[in-house]
């Protein structure tokens, strides 16, 4: 069985909402953040230090958090499950670079003049944005009336169509699972 991201769930479902916000939040803050390096004219490649909003940044930096930003403003805009995959994508992204600049701090290495206080925001937002992109999406908990539930369960979602289909039809009110 393929599972195809963009038949999962209906362009009007209320998760999409979810989705939209939280790309568009958190890449406002990304294009917000570079935009404050652009202004401040910093050098593409240097590591003296120069601060923006508490985290340390270069010109490099600054243009790939303009980057992210207008992606995950654009995904905001497109919605739905592209938003959702793009959040979760993102997410992982800021998290493994938290890691990578967590063992490059203080080396010739660290091009993008990470500090601290950078990876614990690379970890806080990766966290953040796979959390909105996940959100009703992945567990195991999942309600039965859930797109994705649907999808990865088509056996039993069809069996359940036809028994409240059979009660709508005979008057009965059909039994109802705990948790849906």
């Amino acid at each position: 069985m393929t599972v195809k991201l963009q038949d999962e769930l209906p362009v009007d479902h209320r998760l999409a909402t979810v989705y939209r916000a939280g790309a568009g939040f958190c890449g406002l803050v990304l294009l917000v953040f570079g935009c404050l390096g652009f202004a401040d004219q910093l050098r593409f490649f240097d590591t003296d230090g120069s601060r923006i909003a508490g985290l340390s940044t270069n010109g490099a930096l600054s243009l790939i958090s303009v980057l992210v930003g207008l992606t995950l403003i654009g995904a905001a805009a497109v919605g739905g499950n592209l938003a959702s995959t793009v959040n979760m994508c993102v997410g992982v992204l800021f998290v493994l670079s938290g890691f990578v600049h967590l063992f490059i701090l203080d080396r010739p290495a660290n091009i993008l003049d990470f500090s601290m206080s950078n990876v614990v925001f690379s970890f806080v937002v990766g966290l953040l944005i796979m959390t909105f992109g996940m959100y009703g999406r992945v567990t195991g908990g999942l309600p039965h009336d859930n797109p994705y539930w649907r999808q990865r369960h088509p056996e039993k979602a069809t069996s359940e169509d036809a028994t409240r289909v059979a009660s709508k039809a005979s008057g009965r009110q059909p039994l109802r699972r705990a948790g849906s």
